[in-house]
């Protein structure tokens, strides 16, 4: 998808990704969706099934994106007290990035939140 010099890009991936806060894996996945996107990092947004959602609390916060759509967070309990709004996800994505819909994705810039790729930290 092409806007006005803004690229979003949606593939799916058959890389190995793990999510970690601090020391506890949060998501491990052997079939994520990698959104790029101008101006933004890659994106890996993983199948729930991959997450361990007893770790997330959902949030209040939301937030609005023209080219995605309205997502929705999760903060994550961590041995150092909560990681807020950590956690993302677009339940409704607008068609052009669909493959998102329902899928979670993390803020790799928060404290302590770390993303390997084929066991290579990002």
């Amino acid at each position: 998808m092409k806007t006005r010099g803004h690229d979003i890009e949606v593939t799916p991936a058959s890389d190995h990704v793990v999510v970690r806060l601090g020391d506890v894996v949060v998501a491990s996945s052997s079939s994520p969706v990698v959104l790029t996107e101008t101006g933004c990092p890659p994106r890996y947004y993983l199948p729930v099934a991959d997450v361990k959602m007893d770790l997330l609390e959902p949030s209040e916060t939301t937030s609005h994106c023209p080219f995605k759509g309205d997502a929705v967070y999760w903060s994550v309990q961590a041995a150092d007290g909560m990681a807020e709004d950590v956690v993302w996800s677009y339940p409704e994505p607008f068609p052009k990035v669909a493959k998102i819909g329902g899928l979670l994705a993390f803020w790799t810039e928060k404290p302590g939140v770390t993303l390997e790729v084929n066991g290579q930290t990002t």
